[in-house]
């Protein structure tokens, strides 16, 4: 038969990789560009791999990369010959021609990288579908993940090297340790009394920012706390602060309560109108029309609320993956723990304390991958109700102590009136269990139940003591 048969390679660009390096070799600019956005897997040709290796150790270096130099970092290693020789990288630096459209050559050689690794995936999705795993739900996950890390565009590598991290060439913010310190000093020095001074994303409770330094990136908080003690209404006036204060995009998994139900009570907390008066349209003028300002308001934020109840943590974690890629979720909440099934790789009957586990792990993993902070809230176990004061431990978190590993933060809800209606009403200690990256300790905040809504708590000042002497002078 003398069909010519076609040979499929993977996608890549020859030509674009050349120039790429020729303008590394010839410019400063080109220097600068290719090795803060590149990486040596984006390149097809070994050879090209091992020059773009050679260039961006002179560049971390702060060495110039020129022809003569780079034959000579090449020589030292025993490289130069794999690569064609002192002819080869002088054939690269006359291929540059101009470093004018770096950006453009620098970006189709990363499409082509991301291609290949797009079908490096799809082959590893379709190895492991032939392979029919017991568990779909979980093999969907994977490939999911494949995908989303790719998407993220995210380079696998075997660890970060501590001088990477301290110069800013692996480092998240992308600039120098030191830099990056001078500005957070610069910042500290020049901040007027309004600024809350924190670091993660400020939730607006005063006591709470200062004690957690705010909600940081990659942390999975937990909130547990009895039943009706409020965690709910806690964990959404913390995504309203964060939504409609910070204006950053919320995410919100309630496995519990619809999405109407939740709306409602953000719609009491902002307006600032009690519940029941919503529920049966008993407003007078003022109160409607706050309502309407609030909705108005609330309207020009994004905050994304899920409410399809029984999700496997599989489909919570497609789910959430899907609302950071489409809306750039900065927060997200999930209400609540025990609601959430596992992926099925644990027979869910038998032992629920292992499925516990591995949804705290995910979660925790998910954390991590998002780049977010997550409040997960939990029940307590009734050892509480047993217990003189009620006050919750670490202990008491229902199911597994796999969530106190996990979590980053633990906290737990108390209201007292709750047990003795006479008992501070009004009042609510949020009691900080375990901080990974910080202190531990009681936060008074006050309670609002009419309107599900928790605030900054200001001990009333104690006026001194001459009008108490008169009020008792006849009883002197």
């Amino acid at each position: 038969m003398s069909e010519n048969i076609e040979v499929k390679i993977a996608p890549h660009s020859k030509e674009a990789e050349m120039m790429v390096l020729g303008c590394m070799l010839t410019s400063i600019n080109g220097l600068n560009i290719a090795a803060d956005q590149l990486d040596d897997t984006d390149f097809y040709f070994s050879e090209h791999k091992i020059i773009f290796q050679a260039l961006k150790r002179a560049y971390k270096e702060e060495k110039p990369a020129d022809v003569h130099l780079i034959c000579e970092e090449l020589k030292r290693v025993d490289k130069l010959k794999s690569v064609g020789g002192a002819l080869y990288i002088t054939t690269l630096a006359q291929f540059a021609g101009t470093s004018a459209f770096i950006e453009e050559y620098v970006d189709l050689v990363k499409s082509k990288s991301i291609l290949r690794k797009m079908i490096h995936a799809s082959q590893t999705v379709e190895k492991k579908a032939l392979e029919e795993p017991s568990d779909v739900n979980q093999a969907l996950d994977e490939a999911q993940n494949l995908f989303f890390v790719i998407s993220q565009t995210t380079n696998a590598t075997s660890g970060k090297l501590l001088q990477d991290i301290f110069s800013g060439v692996k480092s998240e913010s992308g600039e120098s340790f030191i830099k990056a310190l001078e500005e957070r000093q610069q910042r500290y020095q020049t901040r007027g009394p309004e600024d809350p001074g924190i670091t993660g994303v400020a939730t607006h409770f005063t006591d709470v920012d200062k004690m957690l330094n705010g909600f940081n990136p990659s942390n999975l908080m937990i909130l547990a706390a009895r039943p009706a003690m409020g965690k709910t209404a806690l964990a959404v006036n913390f995504a309203e602060n964060i939504c409609f204060k910070n204006r950053l995009p919320v995410g919100i998994f309630s496995l519990e309560m619809s999405a109407e139900q939740l709306v409602h009570r953000i719609v009491c907390s902002q307006a600032e109108v009690e519940s029941d008066k919503i529920k049966t349209g008993s407003l007078n003028g003022l109160e409607f029309q706050r309502i309407v300002a609030a909705v108005h308001n609330m309207q020009e934020h994004v905050m994304v609320i899920d409410d399809q109840p029984g999700l496997k943590i599989t489909d919570l974690r497609a789910r959430a993956r899907r609302m950071k890629e489409v809306y750039g979720i900065q927060f997200l909440v999930i209400d609540y723990l025990q609601l959430i099934t596992g992926s099925g790789s644990f027979k869910a009957m038998e032992n629920r304390q292992n499925e516990i586990s591995e949804i705290s792990r995910l979660l925790k993993n998910l954390a991590r991958e998002l780049n977010i902070p997550i409040l997960c809230l939990s029940q307590l176990s009734r050892k509480v109700e047993e217990r003189q004061g009620h006050r919750p431990m670490m202990s008491d978190l229902r199911e597994s102590g796999s969530i106190e590993q996990d979590a980053d933060v633990v906290m737990f809800l108390l209201r007292r009136e709750y047990y003795d209606p006479h008992d501070k009403p009004g009042q609510a200690e949020l009691i900080i269990g375990k901080n990974r990256h910080g202190a531990v300790g009681s936060i008074n905040l006050t309670y609002r139940k009419e309107i599900a809504q928790f605030a900054n708590y200001t001990p009333l000042k104690y006026q001194g003591a001459p009008a108490n002497e008169e009020a008792f002078a006849a009883f002197s």
